[in-house]
């Protein structure tokens, strides 16, 4: 395209918002409310229970944490748009919104893969599991967690600063991602292609690879206990995080990985959907169904707010 065609983008217009907007605005504002209020009760609980103060809920505090900064980097943009005539977004928001979307995209695999090998050190070398996971440890892996997703997306957002748009800037889309800006481009694409693809590999697929061979020798591990209630109780545990595990690693493979051909804009969004506001809101509610020991903290904690409710009725009286 020639560079004289090409023009100073200032905002982008989102294409994808179906028609009904009210009912849009309604939907998305129960998912983000469930989405805050399942994840601020994860958190809740793993700070005051202390059966609850352990590697493993240390770092399902931390995914809750990327769960609502996922919704809040999204959600609140698609609210007001909701309401508005033509849905837009600002230059500047826009690669702000993909930043801390793909930060959380990255801390997110880093994340589930040092939970999967937090449960193969508890299953597998337990006798070790006190050193392999000590409190120095988990804090420096949380923290690399979130620094290696930060470190992804600068690379991402410095070449999506340096894309052209030619024309009025259309995006078939409801949020800012590299996939619609990529399709949006009239420049040279190729070093975030290229970008794209090395993070599927480093940042998508090693973590996923493994979560596998950790879930591997979990399997093996457990067939292996002579005790049935042994068994059961490290299956539950584990099958939580599977059942997170595949949800966010199949929508965010297709989300980044569909081929342009044969795509429509309708079925992107839907992916993109999935992978960034519904996944987020159903993390707490399968790691409360299938949890026993949330599950515990949760009765334990409701009904202390059931006592303490009825000592105040009574005071009141």
């Amino acid at each position: 395209m020639a560079g004289e065609n090409q023009t100073h983008v200032t905002e982008f217009m989102l294409l994808s918002f179906p028609r009904g907007q009210p009912f849009i605005f309604v939907l998305f504002l129960a998912i983000y409310l469930a989405t805050l209020l399942g994840n601020s009760a994860i958190l809740a609980l793993v700070f005051l229970d202390p059966h609850l103060h352990s590697p493993m809920y240390f770092f399902l505090s931390h995914l809750s944490c990327l769960d609502i900064c996922y919704s809040s980097v999204t959600v609140p943009k698609i609210l007001a748009n909701a309401l508005c005539a033509q849905a837009t977004i600002s230059y500047g928001g826009c690669l702000a919104q993909m930043f801390f979307l793909m930060g959380c995209a990255g801390a997110e695999c880093a994340l589930l893969a040092i939970m999967a090998y937090d449960r193969y050190a508890a299953i597998c070398q337990p006798l070790r599991y006190a050193h392999a996971m000590s409190r120095g440890v988990c804090v420096a892996a949380a923290a690399g967690c979130w620094l290696w997703g930060m470190l992804d997306s600068a690379v991402h957002t410095l070449l999506a600063s340096r894309l052209s748009f030619c024309g009025a800037a259309r995006l078939q889309h409801i949020f800012c991602d590299v996939p619609p800006l990529l399709r949006a481009a009239c420049s040279n694409t190729r070093p975030s292609e290229v970008a794209l693809h090395a993070a599927s590999v480093f940042v998508g697929l090693s973590p996923f690879l493994l979560v596998v061979v950790s879930y591997l020798r979990i399997l093996v591990t457990i067939l292996g206990m002579p005790v049935a209630a042994g068994r059961s109780k490290a299956f539950s545990t584990c099958s939580a995080h599977l059942l997170v595990v595949a949800l966010y690693f199949v929508t965010a493979n297709l989300n980044y990985n569909r081929p342009s051909s044969g795509s429509s804009p309708a079925a992107d969004t839907l992916v993109s959907t999935l992978y960034c506001i519904v996944t987020p809101m159903l993390n707490p509610l399968i790691y409360s169904l299938r949890n026993q020991e949330v599950r515990g903290a949760l009765r334990k904690a409701v009904r202390g707010w059931v006592v303490v409710s009825g000592v105040a009725v009574d005071d009141d009286g």
